[in-house]
């Protein structure tokens, strides 16, 4: 991961702009993380192409995450409840609650995403290569 600022830095990123990361039919933008945050969180965009599902089911121990709706409808599971995320509509999820995120629709969505504390971007890498090992 290429990081030019730090956690001191004053930070401006222009539409599109970030570390991009390609995972079969999503696409993640990560636009701060532990270096620019201290570790303190790291916020990305997760886009969807139509019909397609997300990285499946699963939880984090430490982390909360928080989805902001940016484009379309993004489905979101929580616990057992599929809620459906349009642009402004917010949505905080505690550690160790399971979730997922679908685009169940024939348009384009994202989320803006919230990880709290940081550290999360440090797996991308390994989700590419897995997502690339195991395309349909």
């Amino acid at each position: 991961m290429e990081h030019k600022q730090n956690d001191t830095s004053v930070l401006f990123l222009k539409k599109k702009e970030g570390r991009v990361y390609h995972c079969g039919s999503m696409t993640a933008i990560f636009k701060a993380d532990e270096n620019e945050t201290a570790n303190k969180y790291s916020i990305s965009e997760w886009w969807l192409e139509p019909y397609s599902t997300g990285p499946g089911a699963h939880q984090h121990e430490a982390n909360d995450e928080v989805f902001y709706g940016i484009s379309g409808v993004t489905s979101v599971l929580v616990g057992e409840t599929w809620l459906d995320i349009e642009p402004g509509d917010f949505l905080r999820i505690p550690a160790k609650t399971r979730h997922d995120f679908a685009n169940n629709t024939s348009e384009k969505c994202a989320v803006l995403n919230f990880f709290i504390p940081g550290g999360f971007e440090r797996n991308m890498p390994a989700i590419v290569k897995w997502f690339e090992s195991n395309q349909p």
